[in-house]
């Protein structure tokens, strides 16, 4: 437990701030590199999130001519999304600096809202889409998820704004100095909630039901590493409600994660494979997916 509690003091990984200090150092990139979260931290968020959209961007032309071949509803939607959501994640990673700034407080968690909010609901539409089928297309299948996801979105930002703007809980601002339990108390909640859906899902995929889901290995793959991740989320909370600042650190670890990774996870789970060039390689890549999942061994019975 020692070195845990060294380990959660280094200034690279995990903030030493108060959100009433001034990120002093030479301004606004001073306070960008050496204070908040540390270099390594804020650096790993920014050249993740610029190398994602770099190559959306350079990407772009082809994913759009094949958008416009197929015209898929659910997928120019969902790209659309994709790309909004994208740039929104950039520009929270490049101003964290804002998080320990006086005066930036409601501005970061605003920017720190719809962000996670965007994040949340491409996570909420991707396992809508996939049950209704990978390349369901016409509006009333996008209307249809969108509503749902619309739903759940809506209610998860108005309980949020409410905590944050009504009752000052500083949702989005980490103090080693005050652990506020009762938002760490909100935190293991909503980690409870995803992880216990992607825990479910995980189940079914295990079980006699599997039949029931896609048949798509990438999405078995998707659901997993999201399961490991918000079930080490909801840890780090439950340490940090409890006045452990491991969990801090743990928290700031699964932080980086998410907002690094789960966009092109995302994207090569369910957008990869629609914008290969050849149709049939596209069917010949599923065909082969389905046989590796045994979802073909009853006909040699």
């Amino acid at each position: 437990m020692r070195i845990l509690g060294e380990i959660a003091e280094t200034p690279f990984v995990i903030s030493q701030l108060s959100p009433n200090s001034p990120a002093t150092g030479g301004g606004f990139i001073g306070g960008w590199v050496g204070k908040c979260h540390g270099f390594l931290h804020n650096t790993v968020l920014v050249i993740a999130a610029i190398l994602f959209v770099a190559y959306l961007a350079y990407e772009a032309k082809k994913s759009l001519a094949k958008l416009s071949n197929r015209r898929s509803y659910i997928m120019i939607a969902y790209y659309g999304c994709l790309w909004l959501v994208s740039l929104l994640n950039l520009a929270w990673c490049c101003l964290q600096a804002w998080e320990c700034t006086p005066g930036k407080e409601v501005v970061w968690n605003v920017l720190t809202l719809f962000t996670t909010s965007g994040m949340l609901f491409l996570e909420v539409s991707l396992v809508a889409f996939l049950f209704q089928g990978n390349y369901a297309s016409g509006a009333e299948a996008l209307t249809r998820t969108f509503l749902i996801s619309g739903l759940v979105i809506g209610l998860d930002l108005l309980l949020k704004a409410i905590y944050l703007f009504g009752f000052g809980v500083e949702l989005f601002i980490d103090n080693n100095e005050h652990i506020q339990k009762v938002k760490w108390g909100l935190w293991v909640i909503h980690k409870l909630l995803l992880a216990g859906i992607y825990g479910m899902i995980f189940f079914m995929y295990n079980s006699k039901w599997r039949e029931r889901l896609p048949a798509r290995p990438a999405f078995y793959k998707y659901i997993t590493c999201m399961l490991a991740l918000n079930g080490l989320s909801l840890f780090a909370c439950t340490l940090a409600a409890n006045g452990a600042h491991f969990g801090l650190w743990l928290y700031g670890i699964t932080s980086v994660c998410y907002h690094a990774f789960y966009l092109p996870l995302l994207y090569v789970t369910f957008l990869a494979d629609f914008f290969q060039e050849e149709d049939l390689n596209l069917e010949n890549v599923y065909y082969s997916e389905m046989k590796d999942a045994g979802f073909f061994d009853a006909d040699w019975e």
